[in-house]
């Protein structure tokens, strides 16, 4: 008899040294999680809020939340990303669904969940060579370019940049020249002449308040600009806003930053402006070749996805190839055309032959 078998003979486990414990007695330790095996299956937010990112501060975030424009309802919240986000960026500008305390009392935060579907995406990178893209502002409907007549003196091929960022991101590009008493704008705006651009001028103690209010009424409009131009300055007469603002340096003619983040802010008597910070170089590193071929092409392009058949957006006829070699254009197309060179040369591209 082996020491493991019944040494008295009867049917107890007792005096057995491992028949206690038998499967039937084992104890069966409960899921720590819970008793309900983990799905896949995912919330989808269908009924969630949704509302509307007007700014971003180190990863929190304004979302303006409330139905009807102006109604009594509409408030801003606090919110921060949801882990399911994962790596998903969320900017100003954003349509987003939320979940959480979304009542925008004291300490209250909510969380987002969601993003929508941008339809325009406004982006750019640290230089052309490097193609990591840092996104401003999404679901904007056009930009205004400000440049100063001077103090600090207006770039041509600073301009440039913006009007292929524009096309790139879907919008619709609008150049306002401020502090036009320090300087006769004429000279710089002739390097333009060639391009079908909307175009405002501004004195530094004058707001064309009628004339921005036609082209910024009812649309979501993202400002850049070069530090110092003046743009903070017409942002605050446009919206009612006290965002600071900065001065030239007089020995560098540089101006100083004075916006750190984007933000929306309500146009007084309807639209949106999202201010951005002022920068001194706007890299395209992350824009196809293609499309800044595109922004100097010879015939307008829809540049956004249409909708039921009908393009939400459309560039302007730069006619800008077509014209130079044409002789039409004189020593401005040229420029422009060279410019365009440059554009490539500087994101590493080949010229496509402009024969």
């Amino acid at each position: 008899m082996s020491w493991w078998d019944d040494v008295d003979g009867d049917d107890s486990d007792a005096d057995e040294p491992y028949g206690q414990y038998d499967e039937s007695s084992v104890r069966v330790r409960p899921n720590p999680k819970g008793n309900r095996p983990r799905t896949k299956t995912r919330p989808t937010y269908d009924d969630a809020p949704v509302g509307w990112v007007t700014n971003v501060d180190r990863g929190r975030f304004g979302v303006l939340v409330g139905t009807g424009s102006g109604s009594d309802s509409e408030h801003v919240i606090t919110a921060t990303k949801a882990r399911e986000l994962g790596k998903k960026s969320v900017v100003t500008g954003d349509h987003v669904s939320l979940v959480g305390d979304v009542s925008g009392d004291p300490g209250s935060l909510a969380r987002i969940v969601k993003v929508a579907e941008r339809t325009t995406l406004l982006r750019r990178s640290a230089d052309d060579s490097d193609e990591v893209e840092r996104v401003i502002v999404a679901n904007a409907d056009q930009m205004l370019i400000v440049v100063a007549a001077a103090d600090p003196e207006p770039r041509t091929r600073l301009i440039d940049r913006y009007l292929v960022a524009a096309f790139d991101a879907g919008l619709d590009p609008i150049l306002c020249i401020t502090k036009t008493d320090l300087a006769d704008p004429a000279p710089f705006l002739a390097h333009f002449a060639c391009l079908s651009l909307r175009i405002v001028t501004s004195r530094s103690d004058d707001v064309p308040f009628e004339a921005l209010h036609d082209l910024l009424d009812d649309k979501v409009t993202v400002t850049v600009g070069h530090s110092g131009v003046g743009k903070s300055t017409l942002v605050n007469a446009l919206t009612g806003s006290t965002r600071a603002i900065g001065v030239v340096n007089s020995v560098t003619g540089r101006g100083r930053h004075t916006s750190s983040s984007s933000i929306a802010l309500r146009v007084r008597d309807g639209g949106w402006i999202i201010d951005t910070p002022g920068v001194r170089s706007f890299g395209l590193g992350h824009v196809d070749p293609a499309n800044v071929f595109r922004a100097f092409a010879s015939h307008a392009i829809p540049v956004r996805p249409a909708r039921d058949g009908i393009p939400l957006a459309q560039a302007h006829d730069w006619e800008i190839v077509d014209r130079v070699q044409d002789g039409e254009l004189g020593a401005t197309g040229v420029e422009r055309l060279d410019s365009f060179r440059a554009l490539l040369t500087g994101m590493g591209a080949s010229d496509p032959g402009l024969e």
